[in-house]
């Protein structure tokens, strides 16, 4: 849309429009439905934020997340007045003043098929009070958001930029990098080096690690297995720097012409593999098959073929250590050897925490044999096993291809377990690898109907968590279903518990511990990623619930079957779980710290 229509419509709700602009808003108005759209949503949000500061219950407003976290999840999409074409015009504006903080914008209604009004003051049926109120709440909340933006950007850069077309649409996420870690085994990170996972997209500049083997996949196409100690300088997809270490590159005809610097050399690979020794005196390279090119140094313009070698600084008469370089066949061997301990390791603690009488559930599907059922191993009784339901698939888990995790990749795809009875607190735990976030609400594990006390654990599509337990679905709203064609039942009122973004897609393929606490007892919601606790809330009064359910219930997946229509909403996890927990009490940040240390795959 138009940026000056944008403009035009907060000067219209803060009373600064001029004559002209004000005629020019209205011409706008009436002429387009997507003006109409945008304006009735400036509006409702800015009523909503008038709600949501002069509440008691919120006795400040000390950042925009947390304004925002109170907004109903719907009204925080983008597409959430983009639906319908039936009901909630411009003329019934004025009574969306009496709705509550819990309720819902109508995803099936119509904002912007209504015969639009003209713009002045009394024909909307409304007065301009409240809307400066919520005008100067947004412009506040806007400064909050500017400073907060901008004392955050000397951090560190984003890991994620988006390309942006000449129309300024958002059109293509970009990453910087140049190689992939592929495969690592017992590496030892640097201090203060950045360390990596496998999968992990390396950028410019430098890789520091004082132990270990790990494979580089270079986007040329080149592959280094790489011996620690070792420092190397990625400059680009053709070109690494190694300063110290030890390095075989195998280089097919796709990459040849890749360089590798060492000693004030250069070395290009003509093709097929070669060996690099850097040490503090003196720096070696030996051709294992084809043949390289030296520029530079010493031995400018020399050619190297199969069996030969050159000292590129010191020399030395003993047998060429090189000989002995980690081939790909020894990574994957040591690799397979050391995720078979971690595997047994895990197993032993998996069945020790079996015995917890505070788990409710616990679905470790990593050791899991069965097609069709997970068992849950809290329990004897099968009352509350895990069921498979739909394409979902067992592939490999974290602890690699012996261990098992579920993958969830098509919309149909779920697990349903039901879990009766009355807790007093939930946590919730689980190993989860993320490939992609394409829903607007991904799901973790939610109960089937939301009712009274139920929860819902989920990642919305900007890799934000959320967690949430249904207060009062009494308080529910009733929206026109735009499939149907008419009205259905929606959620009642409920609070969100956001976290900042904790994924992105620098994280595709990753595993994740993420974990929820929900704490009637000290009134707080707490999340946490890989043993960190990565958000805090109270839980006001309003949103206060003592009796807490689950009942029938989703992994993966949200299957509401209980809804009136065919339809359901696509939420399902484009990822796979290996592991989930559910215990009946509020473990503490050490406890969630324990989990992850147990639990954790190798590399991490």
């Amino acid at each position: 849309m138009d940026h000056e229509i944008h403009k035009l419509i907060y000067q219209a709700i803060d009373q600064t429009i001029t004559p002209d602009n004000l005629e020019r808003l209205q011409d706008a108005i009436e002429g387009s439905r997507e003006v109409r759209l945008e304006y009735l949503r400036a509006v409702h949000l800015g009523e909503t934020l008038e709600e949501i500061a002069t509440s008691e219950m919120h006795s400040a407003v000390s950042s925009p997340e947390q304004v925002t976290s109170s907004l109903p999840a719907d009204l925080l999409s983008p597409s959430r007045v983009n639906h319908g074409s039936r009901g909630f015009g411009l003329k019934t504006w004025a009574s969306a003043k009496t709705t509550q903080p819990g309720d819902t914008f109508p995803p099936g209604s119509d904002t912007g098929n209504a015969e639009p009004n003209r713009l002045a003051t009394g024909v909307l049926g409304f007065s301009w009070g409240p809307l400066v109120i919520a005008a100067s709440i947004v412009a506040i909340i806007s400064c909050v958001a500017l400073w907060s933006g901008r004392t955050n950007t000397s951090d560190q850069a984003p890991r994620v930029s988006r390309w942006e077309s000449s129309h300024g649409r958002a059109e293509e996420s970009l990453i910087a990098g140049h190689a992939t870690l592929r495969r690592s085994v017992d590496v030892q990170w640097s201090d203060n080096a950045t360390s990596f996972h496998e999968g992990d997209v390396l950028p410019n500049g430098m890789l520091q690690f004082d132990g270990g083997l790990m494979e580089i996949d270079v986007f040329c196409g080149a592959s280094l297995i790489v011996e620690g100690p070792a420092s190397l300088r990625f400059e680009s997809d053709w070109e690494v720097s190694l300063v110290k270490g030890r390095l075989r590159a195998n280089v097919p005809p796709v990459a040849r012409g890749f360089i590798v610097k060492a000693a004030d050399s250069e070395i290009i690979d003509l093709g097929t593999e070669f060996a690099l020794e850097v040490g503090a005196d003196h720096a070696r390279v030996e051709v294992l098959d084809g043949e390289v090119e030296l520029r530079g140094g010493p031995h400018d313009g020399d050619h190297l073929v199969t069996g030969q070698g050159e000292w590129l600084t010191g020399s030395g008469t003993e047998a060429f250590a090189l000989h002995g370089i980690s081939s790909g066949e020894d990574l994957r061997r040591r690799l397979q050897q050391a995720q078979s301990q971690r595997f047994a390791e895990w197993q032993r603690f998996s069945e020790e925490l079996s015995g917890d009488r505070r788990l409710m559930a616990y679905y470790p599907s990593a050791g899991s044999k069965s097609e069709r059922i997970i068992r849950n191993a809290a329990s004897a009784s099968t009352a509350r096993n895990g069921h498979l339901v739909g394409p979902v698939e067992h592939v490999s888990g974290r602890f690699g291809a012996q261990s098992t995790g579920l993958e969830f990749d098509r919309p149909g795809s779920r697990v349903r377990t039901r879990i009766d009875g009355k807790f007093q607190a939930f946590t919730f735990f689980a190993w989860v690898k993320i490939d992609s976030l394409d829903h607007i609400y991904n799901s973790l594990f939610l109960a089937d109907g939301y009712e009274n006390g139920e929860p819902h654990w989920q990642i919305r599509d900007d890799g934000r968590l959320m967690f949430s337990v249904m207060v009062d679905d009494k308080q529910d709203v009733r929206v026109a279903n735009r499939f149907d064609k008419e009205i259905v039942r929606d959620a009642g009122r409920h609070h969100v518990y956001f976290t900042d973004p904790i994924w992105d897609a620098t994280q595709s393929g990753q595993w994740l511990q993420l974990a929820a606490v929900y704490d009637p007892q000290r009134r707080r919601v707490e999340q946490y990623v890989n043993g960190q606790q990565v958000s805090s809330e109270e839980i006001v009064d309003d949103f206060y619930i003592a009796d807490l359910r689950i009942g029938p219930a989703e992994i993966g997946n949200w299957g509401q079957p209980f809804r009136d229509s065919p339809w359901f909403a696509v939420r399902n996890l484009n990822g796979t779980i290996d592991e989930l927990g559910i215990f009946n009490a509020a473990l503490d940040a050490s406890e969630i710290l324990h989990l992850y240390d147990q639990g954790k795959p190798l590399g991490y």
